[in-house]
């Protein structure tokens, strides 16, 4: 049984260490010092010290985050990083989470892979942290969502453990928008804004049948046989088998992308502006 299906998520440990010890703190205020493995979505798996270089980039990134958040009056927001260089399949962004304010500190509620393996849970954790671990380049995307749509979301993230039967703890970076085999981390964010906005059950059956009918349109990545087999040989968190044979033997591989959902936000009215934040 996963952490969300016991009502409870993950919470990751805040990083502390010599003179910045008072700076983290502030900036990643409310994540709770228990214990997690290494859990990445949208960031390189490897293993590396951090360097005080890219800590302070990562913190100074999460504090002109939070002031623009703290300076628009709103309390749920999309927010992205560029964990990875995904430049060469025309995206900015890697990776996506939702952003809620709870009292004066802002929170963030993603899903996040298990480096290494086929599993993934849902993380709660400061905006510091979301921008740790060097990522490819020192950018958040924000994009505030509709009035409706924050206050149907708010009281979800604030209570997540409702939400169990939107989470699949099988992980495929590349898991196909409308099959329940896998589940990637956009994928899950979507899914859960589908439901606050109506979808007719907490499943993620009803969940993807109500994206279709909002018109939200997935990434069509273009795949070589070579790299799908690369891929899955040398990578757990990669598969392909939930994908309709007609387009994953011709190499047209479709996946929840930030940069679609968020097109779809715009498309939609679900979305505002979208800020980019360095």
């Amino acid at each position: 049984m996963s952490d969300i299906e016991k009502g409870k998520v993950v919470h990751k440990p805040g990083r502390r260490g010599g003179q910045m010890a008072a700076r983290v703190a502030a900036v990643i205020a409310g994540t709770a010092l228990l214990g997690a493995g290494a859990a990445w979505a949208g960031r390189s798996c490897a293993q590396q010290p951090m360097k005080v270089a890219a800590v302070t980039q990562g913190l100074a990134l999460a504090e002109r985050t939070i002031k623009r958040l703290d300076g628009s009056g709103a309390r749920v927001v999309v927010l992205a990083r560029a964990g990875q260089d995904l430049r060469e399949y025309g995206l900015r962004y890697s990776h996506l989470g939702l952003a809620y304010k709870e009292g004066e500190v802002w929170r963030v509620l993603h899903k996040l892979n298990q480096c290494g393996t086929d599993q993934a849970s849902i993380y709660r954790e400061g905006i510091g942290d979301f921008f740790l671990d060097s990522p490819y380049q020192y950018v958040a995307g924000v994009m505030p969502l509709s009035l409706e749509a924050q206050q149907r979301l708010l009281p979800m993230l604030q209570r997540p453990g409702a939400m169990a039967g939107l989470h699949t703890r099988a992980y495929s970076m590349v898991a196909y928008p409308w099959a329940q085999t896998y589940q990637q981390s956009n994928q899950w964010a979507i899914e859960t804004i589908a439901v606050a906005m109506g979808a007719s059950q907490t499943s993620r059956e009803s969940a993807q049948d109500w994206l279709k009918a909002a018109g939200y349109e997935p990434t069509e990545l273009h795949l070589s046989a070579l790299q799908r087999l690369g891929a899955r040989v040398t990578a757990a968190n990669v598969s392909f088998d939930d994908h309709p044979n007609g387009l994953r033997f011709t190499g047209r591989i479709r996946t929840v992308t930030v940069d679609s959902v968020l097109a779809w936000l715009q498309r939609s009215g679900l979305g505002g502006d979208e800020w980019v934040i360095r």
